[in-house]
């Protein structure tokens, strides 16, 4: 009796562990096919401007829906553009704020400060969008535009970058906005991996005369750089599928007049959320269709970038042991 009592329990928990490896496996599966599905949608809806254009509606600068003629070129490139821009300030921001709060920062300033950086996060993206307008573009424009344009006038390549009538939207006004909306996702992130730094590791670079940055750039970031690259896809991610807050600010214009970083433009993002509603059905919805499967390979791609990153990483430590 008291043997068939104690294996009762047993066989029960073998049935919950085979249960719980099924389900397991199942919303891994689930995932999969989720994945699978969207891409199979797409395919299907962008498959009429896929067979009219093919991969020269990557490069076409066009898109006229009267005429029933388009291109991804200007949405394309103002994706890039912006995202690009916004890393490059969103990153070393980051890296400073979670460097500070980590190694540098007052006990009694260290959590309040910590909280207004996330609080960040809370804010929705129309309110950075009206605040892009109606606050920042003028500030852009007055302060900003107006005296490079009079600093660079006449230098050739300069003098084209900063061109355009000083309204205070374009690609520089988006990239901007999308920056101080991704620093509070890299910067919590870097924080959280720079904490988990064995404290043992670093004090013992302290001991040996170390300074603050020679700790951080040889004992911590080494540590923790595949934490601090998921922290900057989570960035770039957030930045290339940002629609509203893009949409207010980038100017809407699908026509690439000159590479000035204070033209106006459009991301696909915006493309999508401006004319989706009241696009015809036929090439018109088709090529919008196109464009978010075009932004689906671009984040697809980024993300083996990342890992591939991770992976020579990996290997470059491993030749230096």
């Amino acid at each position: 009796m008291s043997s068939s009592t104690s294996a009762s329990p047993s066989r029960t928990g073998a049935w919950f562990d085979v249960l719980f490896g099924w389900l397991a496996k199942g919303a891994a599966w689930l995932t999969l096919a989720l994945l699978a599905s969207i891409l199979i949608s797409l395919l299907v809806g962008a498959w009429p401007a896929i067979e009219r254009y093919g991969l020269g509606f990557l490069t076409s600068p066009v898109w006229d829906p009267v005429q029933e003629n388009f291109g991804g070129l200007v949405m394309i490139y103002g994706t890039l553009a912006t995202s690009f821009i916004a890393l490059l300030i969103a990153v070393p921001v980051s890296f400073g704020i979670a460097l500070f709060l980590t190694e540098m920062c007052p006990a009694w300033l260290k959590r309040p400060l910590g909280t207004a950086v996330e609080l960040l996060a809370a804010v929705p993206s129309i309110v950075y969008g009206m605040w892009g307008l109606l606050v920042f573009g003028p500030i852009l424009a007055q302060y900003v535009q107006t005296p490079l344009q009079k600093l660079f006038s006449g230098v050739p390549y300069l003098g084209a970058l900063v061109s355009g009538p000083p309204v205070g939207i374009g690609i520089l006004s988006a990239g901007i906005i999308l920056a101080i909306m991704i620093i509070p996702f890299i910067a919590a992130v870097m924080r959280d991996v720079f904490e988990v730094t064995p404290p043992l590791l670093k004090e013992s670079a302290y001991g040996l005369g170390s300074t603050t940055w020679e700790v951080v750039s040889k004992v911590v970031l080494p540590y923790t750089k595949a934490g601090v690259v998921g922290g900057i896809m989570l960035g770039l991610g957030r930045a290339l599928g940002e629609t509203m807050a893009v949409t207010f600010v980038i100017g809407n214009m699908n026509q690439l007049n000159t590479l000035s970083v204070f033209d106006a433009a459009n991301s696909i993002t915006s493309a999508l959320a401006n004319e989706f509603a009241e696009a015809a059905s036929g090439l018109h919805q088709a090529s919008l269709i196109y464009l978010g499967l075009v932004l689906f390979f671009i984040t697809f791609v980024v993300l083996t970038l990342s890992k591939m990153l991770l992976l020579q990483l990996k290997k470059s430590e491993g030749a230096k042991s």
